[in-house]
């Protein structure tokens, strides 16, 4: 996979996912000089083969070539909440197709403190080179997995004392009523459409999140960041 922007690359530098990386001719030294301080071999090119091997303009003037990103499993996520003997949160995404929406919510949870985030594998994007670059590196150290069947998902969760908080606008409770000091869930609906209305139906709660503007939905991407952040803040 080709992996395009500065901070998808640094990140993935760092992890030591990178061999060899393309350069755009005309790159301020300073960046070239932090690109030189790992061990991996620098190819300059015209940016514009940079443009055309990304299909976009939008690359920064770095690429690097990495492994595919691969789907963890839900087991993974749980192991990693029972391995630093933290309550579980976990992000569920509910027809997410947006692959920019898709990173910023990954590089939120991963920011914020989530153990990972779930799909359901024919209602989401694909996990590519768009998605890495929105998450600014975050897919290298948060695990994103796939499930074949969110609700049914979801009773396994609430088979296993994990609680299910859905976001929806027009929730009559604010997210200040709720207890997030829990074994937790959230999920995040599609953009407009929100969640269907059978996840909806397996949630044990729907949270609104208050707002004072003359607009009165978020992105989906913004409305999981603020939700993350309450939960984290909302444990002793």
């Amino acid at each position: 996979m080709l992996l395009y922007g500065r901070n998808p690359v640094l990140e993935a530098l760092r992890a030591g996912l990178v061999q060899e990386l393309l350069v755009a001719r005309g790159v301020e030294e300073a960046f070239v000089q932090e690109l030189k301080t790992f061990d991996v071999r620098l190819k300059f090119a015209p940016r514009i083969e940079l443009d055309q091997l990304a299909g976009t303009t939008d690359h920064q003037g770095v690429m690097a070539e990495v492994e595919d990103l691969e789907w963890a499993t839900v087991d993974d996520i749980l192991d990693r909440a029972e391995s630093r003997g933290e309550q579980l949160l976990v992000v569920l995404l509910d027809g997410i197709t947006d692959p920019r929406n898709f990173g910023a919510i990954i590089r939120s949870a991963e920011v914020l403190g989530a153990h990972g985030v779930i799909v359901e594998e024919r209602r989401s994007s694909p996990l590519n080179a768009t998605v890495a670059k929105a998450a600014a590196g975050a897919t290298s150290f948060l695990p994103v997995a796939q499930t074949k069947n969110l609700p049914r998902l979801i009773e396994q969760l609430k088979s296993d004392n994990v609680w299910v908080y859905g976001a929806a606008g027009e929730a009559a409770r604010p997210m200040a009523q709720l207890d997030f000091d829990r074994p937790l869930a959230l999920v995040i609906g599609a953009e407009g459409e929100g969640m269907r209305r059978l996840v909806r139906e397996k949630c044990d709660e729907l949270v609104s999140i208050p707002v004072r503007g003359q607009i009165q939905s978020l992105n989906a991407a913004v409305a999981a960041g603020i939700l993350i952040q309450h939960a984290v803040a909302g444990r002793k």
